[in-house]
C-alpha cells in the first residue's frame, strides 16, 4: 500500500526512505498456542512521556544478542502505521533508558509459525497487564492483511479499538470492561 506523503508529513514521516509501512491486525487470546512457538523474547518497552517515541529492548529466552532500538510510530489507520528505528548499542541504549521519561510495558513475545508473507507474534503481558494475552498479524500488504482470518486460538479482534495499543496500555493499564481473563466478550 502507498502512503500518501502529505498524510505520512503531516505525522511527522517527511522522508519516505527512512520510512517502514506497517500492516497489522490485534485479536485477543484465551491462551498461548505453545506448541506453536519458534522462538520468545523477552521485551520491555519504554514509551516516551509527551511523544511517539518507544525504546525497546528485546532479549532472545535461552541467549543470544538483544535487539536495542530506538522507534517512532504514527497511525495513518487502525490497520496501517508508519514506523521508523534505529538500532542501538547495549551502550548507546543504556544512556537513553537512564534519560528518558515514560513508562514500562513488559511481556514475552512469542513468534509462532506462520504463513508466508505473515508474521504471527502472541504477547504475553506481565506485570499490571499480567494475564492479557494479544496475537497481532503483519502482513506485508493490506490485502493480504485484510483476507487473513482470525487465528484459530483468539477469542475477538481487536484491531479497531484504541485501548488494546501499546501506548493506550501504557498510559490507561488493563481496559476496564476487560476482567482477569475475560478475553472472549
Amino acid at each position: 500500500m502507498e502512503i500518501n506523503q502529505q498524510v505520512a508529513t503531516a505525522l511527522g514521516f517527511p522522508k519516505p526512505a527512512f520510512t517502514s509501512v506497517e500492516h497489522e491486525r490485534r485479536w485477543l487470546c484465551r491462551n498461548v498456542p505453545r506448541e506453536r512457538i519458534v522462538h520468545t523474547e523477552a521485551i520491555v518497552d519504554l514509551y516516551v512521556t509527551g511523544s511517539r517515541l518507544r525504546l525497546r529492548e528485546a532479549r532472545p529466552i535461552g541467549g543470544g544478542p538483544a535487539k536495542l532500538r530506538f522507534s517512532r510510530k504514527a497511525d495513518v489507520d487502525t490497520r496501517t502505521r508508519l514506523i521508523t528505528s534505529i538500532y542501538l548499542t547495549e551502550e548507546e541504549f543504556a544512556v537513553l533508558a537512564a534519560s528518558l521519561p515514560g513508562v514500562q510495558i513488559r511481556k514475552l513475545r512469542h513468534r509462532l509459525q506462520s504463513p508466508p508473507h505473515v508474521a504471527l507474534h502472541v504477547d504475553e503481558f506481565q506485570g499490571a497487564l499480567a494475564g492479557l494475552i494479544m496475537v497481532e498479524a503483519e502482513c506485508s500488504t493490506a490485502d493480504l492483511l485484510a483476507a487473513l482470518p482470525m487465528p484459530d486460538f483468539a477469542a475477538r479482534e481487536v484491531t479497531d479499538d484504541p485501548r488494546f495499543t501499546g501506548g493506550d496500555l501504557v498510559r490507561n493499564g488493563r481496559p476496564k470492561d476487560l476482567e482477569q481473563g475475560a478475553t472472549t466478550e
